[in-house]
């Protein structure tokens, strides 16, 4: 039997990439708040735009345990399952090395520029990871020949890409993966576990502990006593970015417990229960570790973790008890298409630059300027849903 979709986690997911565009475009931006904007890595704080993406891995471990069990009741045996997650996995690995070489590359060795670049790198995923419509033997070997043109288009473009100073010219590295590479790390990890532990909350609740405390153990220099090389060299983030996946997991499983229509209103209790203890502890760590985004601190996770649950048991409650889901209608398509959404702005900057026309400077100060960023996120959702209405939407 289908598993029934949870409305909410599209909601939260459709909010939390609403923000991702909103905080990415605070760039173009002057005269703004301090605490909407990144930290420095140093800087024992941080801003909104510092907890999108612990929300987004949150959602995604959420995700996690409803798109398996779906698949197993589909028939899927755990070896069809693990390809499927090795697959989306790479793909996602595939696009974060492609965008995060993008700020670096030196456009005179790569003979283009990099909003060309940008443009033609966006389209092969498009081309290869395109949810192509089910149609007879002729159109689906169109469709299969534009995915091998956009596999062709993304060899091109990695072989002709040099970064560096004319000195020094190097083609693309994995550097930290970007977003949608640490992404596909976390839920390829996550997503396996998840695979071959789930009949046993237990275990759950270990690699939940595990990764928290890895993340402690890491920043407090315990691994380096015991290791040679320190632990982000060879799990990421010291575990920070798979301690929010399981968090997300594990309000799931609660989920799953207390999801029937008389205790629905005690699971939210529990969430922000949950969420205060977190933040608590949160506090406490910062006794011993900064607040940081950009080192991961484990102040960090805690606190970020505990916002997740309290934000999420507000939109369960909005949504999934009170039925409100309509409300969000507007942003729908940030839940469900949200690669798609990820990847419509390196469209957008590009072509803007090559235009050569700019915003008036009032259009991009202080407050009008933040509205005129929230404006932008909802046109590039709203592009995406258009795009989807002709059977253009990303999907691995």
């Amino acid at each position: 039997m289908e598993i029934k979709r949870i409305f909410s986690i599209d909601i939260f997911r459709a909010l939390t990439m609403l923000l991702m565009i909103f905080v990415n475009d605070l760039w173009t931006l002057k005269d703004i708040p301090l605490w909407l904007e990144h930290t420095e890595a140093e800087q024992d704080g941080m801003g909104l735009a510092d907890t999108v993406f612990p929300c987004f891995l949150f959602i995604l471990g959420m995700a996690i345990p409803f798109a398996i069990k779906n698949r197993i009741a589909k028939g899927d045996t755990p070896l069809q399952l693990t390809k499927h997650i090795i697959t989306r996995s790479i793909a996602l690995l595939i696009m974060g090395v492609f965008t995060v070489n993008v700020p670096e590359i030196n456009e005179t060795a790569t003979g283009m520029s990099s909003e060309v670049f940008q443009i033609l790198m966006v389209l092969g995923f498009f081309l290869i990871w395109n949810v192509y419509p089910k149609s007879d033997a002729t159109k689906s070997k169109i469709f299969v020949g534009l995915q091998a043109l956009g596999v062709i288009l993304l060899l091109i473009l990695a072989y002709i890409f040099k970064a560096g100073s004319d000195n020094n010219i190097i083609g693309m590295t994995p550097q930290w993966w970007g977003i949608l590479g640490l992404i596909g790390w976390t839920y390829l990890t996550a997503a396996i576990i998840y695979l071959f532990t789930y009949r046993k909350t237990s275990l759950l609740v270990f690699f939940t502990v595990f990764f928290n405390l890895f993340a402690i153990a890491g920043h407090a220099g315990l691994l380096q006593k015991i290791w040679s090389t320190g632990p982000s060299d060879w799990i990421l983030a010291n575990g920070a970015f798979f301690a929010f996946a399981f968090a997300g997991i594990m309000a799931s499983v609660l989920l799953e417990q207390y999801a029937s229509s008389e205790n629905r209103q005690k699971l939210v209790g529990i969430y922000v229960v949950i969420g205060i203890v977190l933040l608590i502890l949160g506090f406490v760590l910062r006794q011993y570790f900064i607040i940081s985004k950009i080192l991961a601190t484990p102040t960090w996770v805690f606190l970020c973790c505990g916002i997740s649950f309290i934000f999420y048991a507000l939109i369960y409650y909005v949504v999934d008890i009170k039925e409100k889901a309509h409300w969000f209608r507007s942003i729908k398509t940030a839940g469900t298409s949200t690669l798609t959404c990820y990847l419509i702005p390196y469209w957008y900057y590009s072509i803007a630059n090559l235009s050569g026309i700019a915003l008036p400077a009032f259009l991009t100060t202080g407050i009008v300027g933040l509205v005129k960023s929230l404006i932008y996120s909802f046109i590039i959702i709203s592009i995406a849903t258009l795009l989807g209405r002709i059977n253009v939407k990303l999907k691995i």
